[in-house]
């Protein structure tokens, strides 16, 4: 497959204007710009994209309705459950297989736990392995975490959790040096020093990358290290359906699903750390997603069925930057990366229209704002629109090659179809990459559920209402750790009590006074679409 002749045509264009617009630095917008460009063009901003939650702890908070359907869901199991009988008992119950849920499990066993941990898919199945740009951490002389801090609370547009953050930056280069001591391979200039580059909304450089395969180098790395730890049990194609809880309304472990012969069955914990990831799979307001298959919001709604509060559902990430042709691949990531290292995002005419390195929410909204409303976008034979990443303007400026060596994965994923990025420039659109918001927790991991933790996207809070690239990587590795930590020296004195699944009479009830049906089973566990056997 390549480019249709009218796709050529515009092409064309873009090559014309490439060495005008390598001597022309296009101006980032003004604060008062992106507010508007995002008050008229980002999805968060679209009314009737959201609705208030009905029942529970933060009910009257505006989340999308897909979420909100599935908030509002009736559980897969009655009160009545038999939990007499646990399938197993062990101290720390991780749910959850990618990079949070691996590094809670190394450190609760660091730190003298019993862990298991269980995961929907296959353990690594996750966001953590299809994330390629790269992992922040303050670690150069013209840097420091207290910059750090003022780049990720300016992206969060100054609504995150402060001691959230302070443990985001302060924990980073702990974490980098942690990595590489256990095996990740970060790209290195010929003396040894970290290769580092900028991402959109910072102001240094300090994105740590393993060329374009950064999450799946470090997801490797993490996953292979709990494996050669034979005293931390992996359960696979087991999701959680349901927290258990005990008379106080401490955690008591949580009643799982096999998948493969759909029997549920009890697991007894003292402590629960949910490492589920986010929710892209339900697709918001359409829209295609980079998230792997399982990323169905089931943390969410597990903690919150059980009474835990949540923060920032009423805002998530489309990243830039999806494939939007062909449509084999549509909405599968195209790292930011490629814009760190110089391709400009163009219109049609092969004008530029927006500083290449904005915060993610702002030129998101930029590029739906060409399409939408100057109507400058690119149409593929299927309707999807999309703008032109100049992706030759890279060799251009580092030299013959650069593509190839830093951006592996994507020049492969391109050449799948006839398509050289290296030669042509690339179509891309804003995908739904990342739930910004989740379960409220505090920096050392606790909901206000005792013996309920968290740990990665599930959690809500760091971010504030738009997440910077780098640091999804760097918060799962860090509040992955401090859970795990934290979980371990909970349960050194925790005893809970008899299990009990009480409050899914108590939620029932919100249901019914509410009026509402509950037609959806929740957590959904698989996307609408899958194929049924």
């Amino acid at each position: 497959m390549t480019y249709t002749p009218e796709m050529l045509a515009s092409i064309k264009t873009v090559e014309a204007t490439r060495n005008q617009r390598l001597n022309q630095k296009y101006p980032s917008m003004s604060l008062e710009e992106r507010q508007k460009v995002l008050d008229d063009f980002h999805p968060d901003f679209i009314t009737a994209g959201m609705r208030a939650i009905r029942v529970g702890a933060s009910q009257g908070d505006r989340t999308p309705l897909e979420l909100a359907e599935v908030l509002e869901g009736r559980p897969h199991i009655d009160a009545d459950f038999d939990l007499s009988q646990p399938e197993f008992e062990t101290d720390v119950l991780i749910v959850g297989g990618g990079g949070a849920g691996a590094s809670a499990a190394l450190l609760a066993h660091e730190n003298g736990a019993k862990v298991t941990l269980v995961t929907k898919l296959r353990f690594g199945d996750a966001n953590t392995m299809m994330a390629q740009g790269g992992i922040q951490a303050a670690d150069r002389p013209e840097d420091s975490p207290a910059i750090h801090y003022l780049d990720v609370i300016g992206g969060g547009h100054f609504d995150n959790y402060p001691d959230l953050v302070e443990a985001l930056v302060k924990d980073a280069p702990l974490v980098i040096k942690w990595l590489e001591e256990l095996g990740v391979m970060f790209d290195k200039l010929p003396d040894g020093t970290m290769m580092e580059e900028h991402g959109g909304g910072t102001s240094r450089k300090r994105m740590h990358s393993s060329r374009d395969y950064s999450g799946a180098e470090i997801m490797r790395t993490l996953r292979d290290e709990v494996r050669n730890r034979p005293e931390i049990n992996v359960i696979e194609f087991c999701p959680a359906v349901e927290l258990v809880l005990d008379e106080k309304g401490q955690v008591a472990g949580a009643v799982l699903k096999n998948i493969e012969t759909e029997r549920y069955f009890y697991a007894k914990a003292k402590a629960v750390v949910l490492a589920t990831g986010g929710s892209g799979r339900l697709h918001y307001q359409g829209f295609p997603t980079t998230n792997h298959y399982g990323a169905t919001g089931d943390g969410i709604v597990l903690a919150y069925r059980a009474g835990a509060k949540l923060a920032f559902l009423d805002t998530m990430q489309y990243h830039p930057t999806g494939a939007a042709y062909p449509d084999q691949i549509l909405g599968q990531l195209v790292t930011e990366k490629v814009r760190g290292l110089g391709a400009q995002p163009v219109n049609m005419r092969g004008e530029q229209f927006v500083y290449p390195l904005e915060p993610r929410d702002v030129e998101s909204a930029a590029f739906i704002r060409e399409c939408k409303e100057h109507k400058l976008g690119i149409i593929t034979p299927s309707g999807q629109p999309g703008v032109w990443l100049d992706t030759p303007m890279i060799n251009q400026i580092h030299g013959p090659g650069m593509i190839e060596k830093a951006l592996p994965a994507m020049v492969r994923q391109y050449k799948r179809f006839s398509i050289d990025m290296t030669q042509l420039p690339i179509l891309v659109y804003p995908t739904l990459h990342y739930q910004n918001g989740g379960v409220h927790m505090d920096a050392q991991c606790f909901s206000n559920i005792p013996g309920l933790f968290l740990a990665g996207e599930v959690s809500g809070g760091v971010h504030g209402r738009n997440r910077l690239m780098g640091n999804s990587l760097l918060d799962v590795c860090v509040f992955g750790r401090r859970a795990g930590r934290s979980a371990a020296e909970y349960v050194a004195s925790a005893a809970p009590g008899k299990p009990t699944l009480q409050h899914l009479v108590a939620w029932k009830e919100a249901l019914d006074e509410a009026g509402i049906n509950g037609a959806v089973k929740s957590p959904v566990l698989l996307p609408s679409y899958t194929r049924k056997a």
